[in-house]
């Protein structure tokens, strides 16, 4: 074993198993590398390293005697939008800052059912509203990464950044993210690692923050797709307290790594070749197109003739529920309260301390959309463009098996180069939103790096619920990519 970071989740889950190595060592390990590296990247929000001591010594027992379930002892971070009890869950936002909730999430539930080991709480952008993890309330995550010949901080992507900087770090083995726009595949593609948005009602929402409800998927962050995969088999599975679950069984999606894409029809769609692409990008997209061809897949181009409508609607669909969701918090019945004279004033100062600037530019927007008069015209025709949407992705798919794009539309940029424009940033999802808005499964792996040195993904897009055939083409991509770079801030890196 060369070093301790250079695990993955599955190599560590099988040194625990042979015991070669143990829970409380394994832990303490990455309470070292949070100890050391977290105040440079900010990925943490809460940390507990007490209560993950102690959980390792459990899982340690159980270990001992063959027992424990397929996490038993692996250090997970979880993203501050899932409750945990008894421990503080933020959202990255001032409005809940102390809230300490008194029940677990389905997701988190879960992972503890399966013996994880609970890290601490990781950094996203502020109720999830972002595409760089500028927008928290507890200061900007960043990226691991740095561009040759250069020291500026990069973003880490959003919304699930501070789960993207702590894997793609070594602070973590894995990590939790949730997916309304591209905030698990965009952020992985910025920081080199893998990670999957299942189908909409794979996993079940109960207990995580709501941001938009119909858009909404947890997901899991890894160093690759088998890590992704062991994960996901946790995290998923039927809730009667979510409505929007679905009742179907899980598979053994670790055992769909070796299927491999032989026959397997990959659709190239014509419309994600934007305007401005970056060669590189385009490059690394038939690169990923020769490498499942080579692979036995045959490749087919295809159309989804309402793509570019894709970003507006889901700004208008996504913020409208934004509006709603977070129309709770207004000092009586959630959030910090701010004293005041009047009701109206209680909710005015409430809100305007408690919400960060993106979260009340999104509440306005989607407040606004929602407003007589103006639902006909947008909320009621995004929906409309959403059913088209979701209907291209069907009729795409009587012709080929998976869609093959790239993730992002550039490399992670610099803290400093945030467009002053939010439509400009919003564009960071250009290529991940159809998805979400389709509400079919799609993940991101590492497949190079740009002229900077910085990490690009490719994405894959599957037909619904069937995850497995994208962990089986995405991890034909990562063999043929093998993608070993490690960032300039890593565990395992001496300063």
């Amino acid at each position: 074993m060369s070093s301790i970071y250079d695990l993955t989740l599955a190599s560590a889950r099988d040194a625990l198993k042979a015991r070669k190595i143990s829970a409380v060592e394994l832990t303490d390990a990455y309470i070292d590398a949070a100890d050391r590296l977290d105040g440079r990247l900010n990925s943490f929000i809460t940390r507990t390293p007490d209560q993950a001591r102690a959980a390792a010594k459990v899982a340690d027992q159980a270990l001992e005697k063959g027992e424990g379930g397929k996490l038993c002892g692996i250090p997970l971070g979880i993203k501050d939008l899932f409750c945990t009890t008894g421990i503080r869950t933020t959202a990255a936002s001032k409005i809940i800052g102390n809230f300490v909730p008194p029940y677990e999430s389905t997701v988190t539930a879960n992972l503890l059912r399966d013996g994880a080991v609970f890290l601490g709480k990781l950094n996203l952008d502020e109720f999830a509203m972002g595409s760089a993890n500028l927008t928290s309330a507890f200061g900007a995550v960043e990226n691991p990464w740095k561009r040759k010949g250069s020291d500026a901080k990069l973003v880490p992507g959003g919304s699930s950044g501070g789960s993207a900087a702590a894997v793609a770090a070594g602070l973590v083995l894995g990590a939790t993210g949730t997916d309304t726009g591209g905030s698990i595949r965009q952020p992985a593609s910025f920081t080199g690692i893998a990670g999957i948005k299942p189908t909409y009602g794979r996993c079940s929402r109960f207990g995580t923050i709501a941001f938009a409800s119909s858009l909404d998927q947890a997901g899991p962050m890894a160093r690759n797709l088998q890590d992704c995969a062991i994960l996901l088999e946790s995290m998923a599975g039927f809730d009667e307290r979510d409505s929007t679950s679905v009742n179907v069984p899980v598979p053994h999606y670790e055992a769909a790594l070796t299927r491999g894409v032989k026959g397997l029809r990959v659709g190239i769609p014509k419309e994600y070749r934007v305007d401005g692409m970056p060669a590189e990008i385009e490059a690394l997209w038939q690169q990923g197109m020769n490498w499942l061809k080579e692979a036995g897949a045959e490749i087919v181009e295809v159309s989804l003739p309402h793509t570019k409508y894709g970003l507006p609607a889901y700004y208008i669909a996504a913020l409208a529920e934004a509006s709603s969701n977070l129309a709770r918090y207004d000092g009586v019945r959630f959030g910090e309260r701010v004293k005041a004279d009047t009701l109206d004033g209680l909710y005015e100062a409430t809100r305007a301390a408690g919400f960060g600037e993106e979260v009340k530019r999104r509440i306005l927007i989607g407040t606004h959309v929602l407003s007589s008069g103006y639902y006909d015209a947008y909320y009621l025709r995004a929906q409309k463009v959403r059913t088209l949407i979701q209907r291209d992705f069907l009729n795409a798919y009587e012709q080929v098996d998976v869609l093959l794009t790239p993730t992002a539309p550039s490399g992670a940029f610099a803290q400093d180069e945030k467009p002053t424009d939010p439509v400009q940033m919003y564009l960071n999802d250009v290529f991940t939103v159809p998805a979400s808005m389709a509400g079919v499964p799609a993940l991101s792996v590492p497949a190079g790096l740009d002229a900077h040195g910085v990490p690009l993904g490719l994405q894959l897009i599957g037909k619904f619920f069937d995850e497995e055939t994208l962990i089986a083409a995405g991890h034909v991509i990562e063999q043929a990519a093998a993608f070993t770079h490690k960032p300039s801030i890593h565990a395992g890196v001496s300063a």
